[in-house]
């Protein structure tokens, strides 16, 4: 059993990552470190940071951050990760090594250890206008020799994998999908005066529409900005997310159309103000033009706020049958339907949230570990 093995992860992500990725890696680790008291998990990352988001995986006895070993790899710290890396997990005899972002090290089959891969989504081949032709080639490269090498592949929804299908021409029995699990701090009623203290911190109005994630030409948050001007007058689009480029383009539209007064950007809030945002707010937009899926969607409904998403990739399947869905590029669509959750017309809230209970962290967790147990016992069956 592998209670009491030790597991490897790759920890670049969760160690310097403060969003999507990194949530995804901090999650899978403390909520295995849970379930398996008696395993070792070893977070492999080229280097540390003071990142409070650590200190609750940290915090566990049995998890522990592990640095290159040896002059020449501390010296090339990238390398590590791909090549350098291999040998000290056979020196730390791990049982079982998880790349948690779509990537594995180059020379992982010499190893001799059994490998399960995460993969988000292939955006990158989906959109490939989204990404420099380098990033894409690089990204290419790693995920197509990830999928051939791992033991096991964890799809995010089923929209990835039947991307991974296509794309790879990979064995659908080789791969599982496992949805992602939602953080417990979206899975409760967020307090009036909790949402009003976070209504003050951002200088926020009685009724608002939120966006949360990251602010780029993907994410389409200029959809919702288009439909502002058919909803009624005193709602305002609050837009949460790392800025890019491409906030420019939002604030240059909004500029032109009179609607600059309707707009707040919060840039780089704390995980923590997150729940009260989305409780705070009459309605929740995702529009992304691709995902691999949408943890925003199930965020918002958590705490009790229906969303509306884009059609076209896994969002729908994130939302379930009763969340709006709309055509990116669709803003008269987009409007309808928040203006029918605010009205009180459309969007049951009690529906939305049964629907989203299969996303749950205990159902997440022992997925992983099923698929763990698998890897172990296929490789051993092919040795």
């Amino acid at each position: 059993m592998i209670d009491g093995s030790i597991i490897g992860y790759d920890g670049k992500r969760a160690v310097l990552n403060f969003t999507g990725l990194g949530n995804y890696s901090r999650l899978i680790i403390e909520s295995v470190a849970d379930a398996l008291p008696h395993a070792q998990l070893r977070v492999y990352t080229p280097c540390t940071s003071d990142n409070p988001r650590l200190r609750p995986m940290l915090s566990h006895p049995n998890v522990a951050l592990c640095t290159p070993t040896g002059r020449m790899w501390q010296h090339l710290r990238p390398v590590w990760r791909s090549y350098g890396i291999t040998s000290q997990l056979k020196n730390d005899k791990v049982a079982l090594y998880h790349g948690l972002s779509g990537e594995l090290p180059l020379n992982i089959v010499k190893a001799g250890i059994p490998t399960v891969v995460t993969v988000h989504d292939l955006i990158f081949r989906r959109h490939p206008e989204y990404y420099k032709p380098i990033d894409r080639t690089i990204y290419d490269y790693k995920f197509r020799r990830a999928c051939h090498d791992a033991t096991r592949i964890i799809a995010i929804s089923e929209r990835t994998k039947l991307d991974i299908i296509e794309y790879y021409g990979t064995d659908p029995s080789k791969i599982d999908v496992i949805y992602q699990g939602c953080d417990p701090q979206f899975t409760r009623d967020v307090p009036d005066d909790e949402i009003n203290n976070i209504k003050s911190i951002y200088q926020l109005p009685d009724r608002y529409i939120v966006s949360v994630g990251t602010v780029e030409e993907r994410k389409n948050q200029l959809l919702a900005v288009k439909a502002l001007p058919l909803l009624p007058t005193d709602i305002k689009l609050v837009i949460v997310g790392r800025k890019t480029p491409y906030a420019a383009t939002i604030q240059a539209y909004a500029n032109s159309h009179g609607l600059s007064h309707r707009i707040i950007m919060i840039d780089n809030a704390p995980f923590a103000h997150l729940p009260a945002l989305y409780a705070g707010a009459v309605a929740s937009t995702y529009t992304s033009r691709y995902e691999g899926f949408g943890i925003p969607v199930i965020e918002s409904i958590g705490v009790g706020t229906p969303c509306v998403v884009a059609t076209g990739s896994c969002l729908e399947e994130a939302g379930g049958p009763h969340t709006p869905a709309v055509d990116p590029d669709a803003p008269e669509a987009l409007a309808q339907a928040l203006n029918g959750i605010i009205d009180g017309t459309s969007a049951d809230i009690a529906l939305l949230r049964n629907y989203i209970k299969r996303f749950n962290a205990t159902d997440f967790t022992h997925q992983i570990i099923e698929t763990y147990q698998k890897a172990i016992t296929q490789y051993g069956q092919r040795q």
